[in-house]
């Protein structure tokens, strides 16, 4: 056996060796959301939350400016898969929902019963499961094309305001609905809002006009969560930087004022580089991968820095903060799947390291899937991805450090 045979079997057996240790080690889901949320440091709210995955492409999908949880190909989901996520070692769940169509006009802007019930169903199944959830507003500013409209209302002070009459409005009821639900629920105000150009369009040259109306946005759905009172009154509530990027967020978002200190969080998310992590126009990533198949940038010292940015700017004041969405789509050959186990490892542990929960974004249809979610199966390549993932959360080994990671988990000739 030559000598990179050897190599290459010895990272092999490292990699398995601590997936095992942190399999034995590592709690279960099911105790987990049952534990009281208050009082936490960010590092401690981030253990808390542990290991996240996104429900998508379900209550988020609509059609035609309607919502509808079976419009872009899944079909409803119920309590055995809630179970089935935690039995896999998930410990936190992020529901997606869209909410127009759903809700009439003013004065009221009153939701559908029968509506808010479903989403109340669903996070059921999960408290049930045992998993901390995340609840948010998603798609109704999806590019700045319905309601949540932040293009129109940095450029119109009558919109803005009917803008945050809504979400009031909304945040009302949805939080009223859930004010007796205990710490394992979170409100997020919003997902990506932007103008339609991801953080490359008018907010670049409207004198921040942009990120001040999505900061009143978010000062809104604190006050107006706060004042139903019960568990509302404390609990974590989570609040979006523009488009979710961390270099937006950093630079431009602030924390809105709170009657409870140290119950808001940060929320961002991390695709870079959405080339390949998501459009699959590479198939390696990182120090390992060949020059000819990865993206030329963003490897792992950007994520470092770009997680080292977030410690900074919020953990290391107090703020806890997390990673909404992240996630790489899978491959169909091994080699390339190594590479995207090396990617959602590395990106577990820099984010675990530096205070962050990642929550991992399964769409329930292509490449970015973890399981059927009919029959609860895992996707091809899933299993392997979620065991690093978790690894890389949950384990206290002192001897795996992100170093570690580098120098044994990345594929090699």
């Amino acid at each position: 056996m030559n000598k990179k045979v050897l190599e290459k079997v010895r990272r092999m057996r490292a990699c398995l060796m601590a997936a095992a240790m942190v399999l034995m080690a590592s709690c279960g889901a099911g105790d987990n959301g049952a534990r009281k949320m208050k009082g936490y440091s960010p590092y401690e709210v981030a253990k808390h939350l542990g290991l996240g995955w996104n429900l998508g492409n379900q209550l988020d999908a609509f059609h035609r400016g309607v919502a509808d949880e079976n419009a872009w190909g899944n079909q409803p989901v119920g309590q055995k898969f809630f179970y089935r996520l935690a039995e896999a070692g998930f410990t936190s769940v992020r529901i997606p929902v869209t909410w127009m169509g759903h809700f009439w006009e003013s004065p009221d802007y009153s939701i559908n019963p029968r509506y808010m019930d479903r989403v109340a169903e669903v996070v059921d199944y999960a408290e049930k499961a045992g998993l901390n959830v995340i609840l948010n507003i998603h798609h109704d500013g999806a590019d700045s094309n319905y309601w949540l409209d932040i293009k129109s209302a940095a450029q119109a002070e009558a919109v803005n305001e009917k803008v945050k009459s809504i979400l009031a409005a909304l945040w009302t009821q949805i939080a009223n609905r859930f004010k007796d639900k205990g710490d394992f629920l979170i409100f997020e105000a919003m997902n990506e809002i932007h103008d339609g150009k991801w953080g490359w369009g008018e907010n670049n040259k409207d004198g921040n006009r942009q990120y001040t109306v999505l900061n009143e946005w978010n000062q809104v759905f604190v006050d107006a969560v706060r004042a139903t009172g019960g568990n509302n009154a404390s609990r974590y509530l989570g609040v979006p930087g523009y488009v979710t990027n961390i270099d937006l967020t950093v630079e431009h978002f602030k924390l809105p004022s709170d009657k409870v200190p140290g119950r808001l969080m940060v929320a961002v998310h991390y695709y870079a580089p959405i080339a390949y992590t998501m459009d699959e126009k590479y198939s390696e990533w990182g120090h390992a991968a060949k020059d000819s198949l990865k993206y030329p940038g963003e490897d792992e010292d950007y994520m470092q820095e770009q997680f080292r940015m977030m410690r900074k700017a919020f953990i290391d004041r107090g703020i806890p903060a997390y990673i909404g969405e992240m996630g790489c789509v899978s491959r169909q050959d091994e080699r390339s799947e190594h590479f995207r186990r090396y990617f959602l490892e590395y990106l577990c542990k820099a984010a675990k390291d530096n205070g962050m929960a990642p929550f991992y974004w399964d769409n329930g249809q292509d490449g970015s899937s973890l399981f059927d979610r009919t029959t609860g199966a895992f996707r091809p390549g899933a299993e392997k991805a979620i065991e690093v993932m978790r690894r890389a959360v949950f384990s206290e080994n002192p001897s795996y450090t992100l170093q570690w990671v580098y120098e044994h988990c990345a594929p090699h000739e």
